[in-house]
């Protein structure tokens, strides 16, 4: 077991490495991106991803305050869902009221692997194998359909 600030360094020398991996890779519009912080101009439109001790996942988070707001995004993403698996090339999980450990609940599109963890080195190609195509392809995906976003915003 590590201890936590053991912990936050394996975690952050891991996101490091990855940002180093993918910082040359453009964005589907030709520019510099930061795809760690991956900014969709929508508010309460986020792409995610996370790396624990015994999985991972990628996900588009929609956690509008208002729920009936959040369900007409979440919806809105419903009628792209095949454009959406295009650009990814497979299906992902769809939860339209997801709540997390702290309560909080938003709706999600995720795909998750099992058995890796970001706290074993050996796991980490693995992990970055699995971030780099579905983040560049969420980005392709978005400069295509942000725009059937405007009128929710």
């Amino acid at each position: 077991m590590f201890s936590r600030a053991e912990s936050t360094q394996i975690r952050q020398e891991f996101w490091t490495t990855f940002g180093q991996y993918i910082s040359p890779q453009l964005s589907a519009e030709g520019l510099k991106i930061n795809w760690m912080n991956y900014k969709t101009g929508v508010k309460s439109v986020f792409f995610r991803m996370r790396a624990e001790n015994r999985s991972a996942h990628i996900a588009i988070e929609i956690t509008h305050a208002d729920l009936g707001i959040q369900e007409l995004f979440y919806e809105q993403f419903l009628e792209l869902k095949n454009i959406l698996n295009g650009y990814l090339g497979e299906e992902w999980e769809w939860q339209p009221f997801y709540t997390n450990l702290e309560g909080k609940t938003y709706s999600r599109i995720y795909k998750e692997i099992k058995d890796v963890s970001i706290f074993n080195r050996n796991s980490w190609p693995e992990l970055i194998s699995f971030f780099k195509p579905r983040i560049t392809a969420l980005d392709e995906f978005w400069s295509d359909a942000k725009y059937a976003f405007d009128a929710l915003k």
